[in-house]
């Protein structure tokens, strides 16, 4: 499906995603997300590196980054699933950079266990920025495995925007 859109009211300027969050590729993100299935980061990047439209896109940006979970989270579950796809996505576009620039300080409850106005709250004050000088002036491409209400991407991309990030696409599997 592959869809791309310009944003207005966001701290990004693009977002990119997939398919739609339904039937079928929702119930294999939710099993590579939550049922041990590292493995399947590989699938999910190829999806992505094989379209040309979308791989022309990319190559046009200078960094990518993954939403970062806290490190509780990341010890229970043993990976970060949105960070194993940035970084293969990476490796198979030339000139794009992986980085570790953002980091999550609080852990805060779970965004897919809130309402609406509650995920809007949640986010707020859970994300610091680190190797700030890395992205000033770069186009930036922050991966999210879903896309829901976009308060967590557009909180990261508010902190990448105040250290002087010059675009921001959202790249997401779903919304």
């Amino acid at each position: 499906m592959f869809q791309i859109e310009e944003v207005k009211n966001k701290f990004f300027d693009k977002q990119m995603y997939i398919a739609r969050y339904n039937g079928d590729f929702r119930k294999e993100i939710l099993e590579y997300k939550f049922f041990d299935k590292s493995y399947m980061y590989k699938t999910f990047a190829k999806i992505i590196l094989n379209n040309k439209k979308t791989y022309e896109i990319l190559k046009s940006y200078d960094i990518i980054i993954a939403v970062p979970i806290h490190k509780k989270r990341k010890n229970i579950r043993g990976y970060n699933q949105s960070e194993l796809i940035a970084k293969e996505i990476a490796k198979g576009v030339q000139g794009l950079e992986y980085k570790t620039i953002l980091k999550k300080i609080k852990n805060n409850v779970e965004q897919s266990s809130l309402n609406k106005m509650e995920r809007l709250e949640n986010v707020k004050n859970v994300y610091e920025i680190q190797n700030k000088d890395i992205i000033i002036n770069k186009k930036v491409i922050l991966f999210d495995d879903i896309y829901t209400t976009g308060n967590t991407v557009n909180e990261c991309s508010r902190i990448l925007k105040e250290n002087r990030a010059k675009e921001i696409l959202v790249l997401s599997l779903a919304r």
